[in-house]
């Protein structure tokens, strides 16, 4: 699943291509692709005709793009498999091409691509801050310029959970998933069972800080991409795969002291440390 930073990389290029730009048509080819807009396909075509995307804008994996009502977005999350691709309207519609926005000055036009269909969009309104409300709930991520440091080092240490269960709470800080919590959690010499409540100040700061140098390399990468489905506006892969440090590399020596990387069984998924620079803590919260 796409996190933070492949999100951010779509963001981007959205920004680039589609603004200002009024739309002429929207196709909506699969149901289940606006299944978040509870008055179906053709209320959610009808509301974006004659209108134009102002802004493109995110909070942790949610996308959003502001409308010209200033009122209302189109808020959407990329699921497993999305792709939101600019295209030539010449070209063959790829297999699994969900939702087709047509502009009236012509090419490029917008494509959602989506084979798993767990992606979606929806028109919704924007609150006061100019978040749509279905996701004003969501915390900020620590890209965003209003995310609070304190706020959150104050939360994560009241939260009484391991911390990489914490890392994953999108009520306390949004973005983070699976590959940059574990990537984070090496850098800070942290196990991600270890409670939050043992938390030292110094801790949590330096773990904080470690989440945002992931990203931050993982933006200039383009991202990660393990699967193919991940591709940014222009179909191209991101490459900060090849500079991960311990995400999907059990077996093999850590980078720091040489151990061999460890995979354990998390919350459906795997979490991936390394066991001497990141011992398992003899109180652990999972």
């Amino acid at each position: 699943m796409p996190e933070l930073p492949e999100v951010e990389v779509v963001r981007r290029g959205l920004e680039a291509h589609v603004l200002g730009r009024e739309i002429a048509k929207v196709d909506v080819l699969h149901p289940r692709s606006v299944r978040r807009h509870p008055a179906g396909a053709r209320d959610f075509a009808d509301l974006l005709v004659n209108r134009a995307f102002v802004a493109a804008r995110r909070r942790g994996k949610y996308l959003w793009l502001p409308l010209d009502d200033d009122q209302h977005a189109v808020v959407g999350h990329l699921g497993m498999s999305g792709q939101l691709l600019v295209q030539p309207g010449a070209a063959a519609d790829e297999a699994h091409l969900r939702i087709r926005f047509a502009f009236a000055a012509g090419d490029p036009e917008l494509r959602f691509v989506d084979q798993r269909t767990f992606g979606g969009f929806a028109v919704a309104p924007m609150d006061a801050a100019g978040v749509p409300v279905p996701i004003a709930h969501i915390a900020a991520d620590p890209l965003d310029d209003a995310f609070d440091d304190a706020r959150f080092l104050e939360a994560l240490r009241r939260r009484r959970t391991g911390v990489k269960r914490a890392l994953l709470d999108q009520s306390l800080i949004s973005g983070v998933g699976n590959i940059y919590a574990d990537e984070a959690l090496w850098r800070s010499r942290l196990h991600y069972a270890r409670p939050t409540e043992t938390l030292r100040r110094s801790e949590a700061v330096r773990l904080l800080s470690a989440v945002r140098e992931v990203m931050a390399a993982a933006l200039d990468h383009g991202g990660t991409s393990f699967d193919h489905l991940y591709v940014n506006v222009n179909g191209e892969s991101g490459y900060f795969d090849r500079s991960l440090d311990v995400y999907g590399r059990a077996g093999l020596s850590c980078r720091r002291c040489e151990a061999p990387i460890r995979r354990d069984p998390f919350m459906n998924r795997s979490s991936f440390t390394c066991p001497t620079c990141q011992p398992r803590p003899r109180r652990a919260r999972w």
